[in-house]
């Protein structure tokens, strides 16, 4: 073999190596958004990635907001926007599906929304149903005292008067539900909306590597 052959095939596999190279990660998704994180779904393995930190198949998440996200995927930069996970490869989208990531204190946060009204809510899994202090179900035009159901619950700090209503319509991301239970406290307890069982026992939840993904059933 002459060495002009030599140096072509050469050259032809070194090619043929860099298009292999380029295309390694095939399928690149943001499927999640958080201000400093992104999970990101590659060739169909999904990870929570910190900012500045590496995921599946070398993908860097260079930045990420709420509202997009700037990949480096086989050293080259672009922005992502969130995107619906689909399955099998068909243009039919999955069920309606939340991704949240672990905030302060190591818990779940989400906004969402009751009876129509923007409301906070710590996610909580040992809470039999949605339960907020008086003052927060005030804010959020429930007239609780009118159309609730009084009852007495156990807090940490002993027992509290209570009133069991039934909310219209709770919202979190794309799933909704309507006529969910909640517990309206008297008292400054809880100090935060809880999404209680009610909530979820209504829809599929699990977590996964530091994100609770909740999915709706229908």
């Amino acid at each position: 073999m002459t060495k002009h052959r030599t140096y072509a095939l050469v050259a032809g596999l070194l090619s043929l190596w860099a298009i292999g190279s380029v295309g390694a990660a095939e399928q690149v998704m943001v499927v999640g958004l958080f201000p400093g994180a992104a999970v990101i779904n590659v060739d169909g393995v999904r990870k929570l990635v910190k900012v500045g930190n590496t995921g599946p198949d070398g993908v860097v998440v260079v930045s990420a907001d709420s509202r997009s996200a700037v990949l480096r995927v086989n050293g080259v930069q672009r922005t992502y926007t969130l995107e619906r996970e689909y399955s099998q490869g068909f243009a039919v989208p999955t069920k309606n599906q939340v991704s949240i990531a672990k905030g302060l204190g190591g818990h779940y946060w989400i906004a969402g929304s009751a009876n129509g009204q923007q409301v906070q809510f710590l996610v909580d899994t040992g809470a039999t149903t949605i339960a907020m202090n008086g003052s927060q179900a005030q804010q959020l035009g429930i007239d609780y005292r009118a159309t609730g159901k009084p009852t007495v619950v156990s807090t940490a700090s002993g027992t509290a008067a209570a009133w069991r209503v039934t909310l219209d319509k709770v919202k979190v991301g794309t799933i909704e539900l309507l006529g969910v239970e909640a517990m309206v406290l008297d008292g400054p307890s809880p100090t935060e909306a809880l999404l209680g069982m009610s909530f979820l026992s209504r829809v599929r939840w699990r977590e996964d590597q530091g994100v609770l993904i909740l999915e709706s059933k229908n």
